[in-house]
């Protein structure tokens, strides 16, 4: 099905099953710990090895040699697999490095090796015995040293833009702001490790993995093995956890398969904790600085977002300036990336990249020049908004509900009774402040697949190799076939995350929900199809409800339809030019009070509210999970998360969840998430948007800029700590 003139009513606007607020269909199942994970599909591999992943002890550099003679006659060692019997491995298309070292090493903990033995604690004490020798290369690890050599990177990572004429723009601006800001390196810290069991079969390869995006793994698996795409089946049912962690093919899995072919036995692979930090992708540091010039009324005239980021050779920049291009009003703009060589772990995708760094940084920005011109920060929002693509004013926004975010969101949260003048608001001990900031993420669309069948005893059946990373895409893509048929959802069945099933999108970007149940759509409009010509029955003219298919004066139970044997309908929603004919993003406001101990520092946060208008929300129990989700990670970026850098020798400190603090139960307070009611006809059929990455964008700086309202300390260097805060506190009285 081709998606290129936007939506008019169809089936899914009936609203019988979709945007209800429904429990998830899987939460049975994950609830009495019945859904197997990777690591315990014990059914299908009962027989398997256990891996154990040794990292490279240095961050750049050669391995000289690898004594494995000691590990091998360590008790119940089947097989130890290097660079050095690996055979010929390449480098997949979504890796910035390659998964096993040698005799090259590229950043701390890449994989040297897997040793496979009958249980996990004797591979474990077989690795203490493996010997390797390295010649060590001084390495670039601190992105503020490397700022200078920092380049411009590949065009198409579209580094720079620009529209008027910003430095003119820029001088004759009568107040100005041009202030520096940087954010951490941080981790994606899942629940669950990185996964996979791999199991032979001749020369066919089935990998059970966790793993966020099955289509690109498959090909990447393939391609890093140097066999064809038809060999590997990827299987992911369930993921625990992934924030783009998982998006592409880790050492776990490659290291699985190959311990497994060494071994001639299913090996499983879990990566330790520890070894997730430096062995898998992060979110790169930034260094950020931003030029604002506006009017004494409060107009931005010029904006400008020059932003530094650091990653291997061949590596991407963190896109922090994106939601400057689309955001905020101002005819003279300009925003710039460069991108230094770092020989730190690969630097990738996680939680909103781009925005969720950039907005740390701009929205702090924001309220420092509303703070200069004596303005209200929801004010100088406001009429700073933009009905049309700031660089490109004459490409239209397809919905921008960003004022009524605003306006609505201070009304509800009693924006009115702040204080403007920071430090004056106590209570008892505590400094009480409040801060705002917009929310921002563009929409994406990705081509997605899925194959529906009719059962004969009249269940829906749902295949796609769509994943869920614990976002609740079982139930929406549950509830988009039974709108779409007319049933109950107890009457679908839904199977995902198969490289034997439809290639779907996948899960990121936020485009997982909209673009795959879009696929869902399109092949329930062939089932559609199918059953009514079955019945007799024109297909324009069929009504599905209530079990029935009806039309022409005619109406047949479903389960009678499909007693003979299944009704199958299978399809692809792709998408022409709606997105670059109008600019599709999302858009929101975050509203936080914190309490600061006026003696000690001490930060707590009070109270959040998040305002979405994301399209429609197809289920809102879950969306709103998804959000104060996102919200509790943005207060971890604000106060905690930092993955400290050894800038000697090249690595992550704190690379545990004991060294790498995240927030937990009692640092969340309640959170209040509201969603418009909105509906966009230029994304697909079913008129919605992503949400899921929406709601961390602008959280942290909603947390600084509430923290700066309580104390007068403006941080602009993430996280806000203590050390960066008391120095500056106001004498407690």
């Amino acid at each position: 099905m081709k998606f290129t003139t936007p939506a008019t009513t169809n089936p899914i606007d009936r609203l019988k099953v979709i945007g209800k607020p429904t429990d998830r269909i899987d939460g049975p199942l994950k609830t009495t710990g019945t859904a197997p994970y990777a690591y315990e599909q014990h059914k299908v591999a009962p027989n398997a090895a256990y891996g154990y992943v040794v990292g490279a002890s240095i961050a750049k550099g050669r391995i000289k040699s690898i004594d494995t003679t000691d590990a091998k006659r360590a008790p119940g060692v089947i097989a130890i697999v290097t660079y050095e019997n690996a055979g010929k491995l390449q480098k997949g298309d979504y890796n910035t490095a390659h998964l096993l070292a040698g005799p090259k090493v590229e950043h701390y903990h890449q994989a040297v090796a897997v040793i496979v033995a009958d249980s996990f604690e004797q591979a474990r004490a077989a690795s203490t015995l493996l010997r390797v020798s390295y010649a060590k290369e001084q390495g670039q690890y601190d992105l503020e040293k490397a700022k200078e050599t920092a380049k411009k990177p590949k065009e198409k990572d579209k580094p720079d833009t620009r529209a008027g004429n910003f430095e003119s723009g820029y001088a004759k601006s009568p107040v100005k702001l041009d202030a520096t800001y940087t954010t951490p390196d941080q981790s994606h810290a899942m629940m669950e490790p990185h996964s996979s069991i791999a199991v032979w079969n001749g020369d066919k390869l089935t990998l059970y993995t966790s793993n966020q995006m099955i289509n690109w793994g498959k090909k990447d698996m393939a391609k890093t093995l140097g066999i064809p795409e038809d060999n590997v089946r990827m299987v992911s049912p369930y993921i625990g956890g992934g924030f783009g962690g998982k998006l592409f093919l880790r050492s776990e899995a490659v290291m699985a398969a190959l311990g497994a072919r060494a071994a001639g036995r299913p090996v499983k692979v879990q990566l330790q904790r520890a070894l997730m930090f430096n062995n898998t992708t992060h979110r790169p540091a930034t260094i950020q600085r931003i030029r604002i010039g506006a009017t004494r009324e409060g107009r931005i005239t010029a904006i400008a977002h020059d932003s530094w980021s650091g990653d291997l050779p061949d590596g991407q920049p963190e896109t922090a300036v994106n939601q400057t291009r689309l955001l905020y009003a101002g005819a003279d703009r300009l925003t710039t990336m460069r991108l230094a060589t770092l020989d730190l772990p690969e630097g990738n995708a996680m939680r909103a990249p781009g925005e969720a760094p950039g907005m740390m940084a701009l929205e702090i920005a924001i309220d420092e020049m509303a703070e200069k011109l004596k303005m209200d920060p929801v004010t100088f929002r406001v009429i700073n908004d933009t009905t049309v693509d700031p660089e490109d004013r004459k490409r239209k926004f397809s919905q921008r509900r960003f004022v009524d975010c605003m306006r609505m969101g201070a009304d509800r949260f009693g924006w009115n009774k702040r204080n403007a003048k920071p430090g004056q608001v106590r209570d008892g001990r505590w400094l009480v402040g409040m801060g705002v900031a917009s929310a921002f993420r563009n929409n994406m669309n990705m081509k997605s697949g899925a194959r529906v069948r009719l059962e004969r005893d009249g269940m829906i059946t749902v295949e796609t190799d769509m994943t869920d990373i614990g976002t609740g895409t079982y139930t929406i893509i549950g509830q988009t076939a039974a709108e779409m048929l007319g049933v109950p959802l107890a009457r679908v069945n839904v199977r995902l995350g198969d490289s034997n099933f439809p290639v779907s999108s996948g899960s990121g970007g936020q485009w997982g929900g909209n673009s795959s149940t879009a696929g869902v759509y399109a092949a329930c409009v062939k089932l559609r199809e199918a059953i009514a010509q079955k019945a007799g029955i024109d297909a324009a003219q069929a009504d599905f409800s209530d079990g029935k298919v009806s039309g022409g004066g005619k109406g047949t139970d479903l389960r009678e339809l499909a007693s003979a044997g299944e009704i199958v309908g299978e399809d692809t929603m792709e998408y022409g030019d709606l997105d670059k004919k109008m600019q599709q993003s999302t858009f929101g406001a975050h509203f936080v009070e914190v309490g600061v101990d006026a003696a000690t520092g001490e930060i707590r946060v009070r109270r959040m509210l998040a305002m979405c208008a994301a399209g429609r929300i197809l289920n809102p129990k879950a969306a709103r999970s998804q959000v104060i989700g996102a919200m509790t990670m943005g207060v971890g970026a604000a106060l905690m998360e930092e993955l400290v850098v050894d800038k000697r020798i090249g690595f992550f400190v704190n690379h545990d969840l004991a060294g790498y603090e995240v927030p937990v139960h009692a640092d969340i307070p309640h959170q209040e998430v509201v969603f418009l009611d909105e509906t966009d006809p230029t994304t697909s059929p079913m008129k919605a948007k992503g949400v899921g990455e929406l709601g961390i964008c602008g959280v942290a700086a909603a947390v600084a800029n509430a923290i700066y309202n309580a104390t007068g300390v403006r941080v602009r260097d993430y996280p806000v700590t203590l050390d960066k805060l008391l120095p500056k506190m106001p004498v407690a009285v």
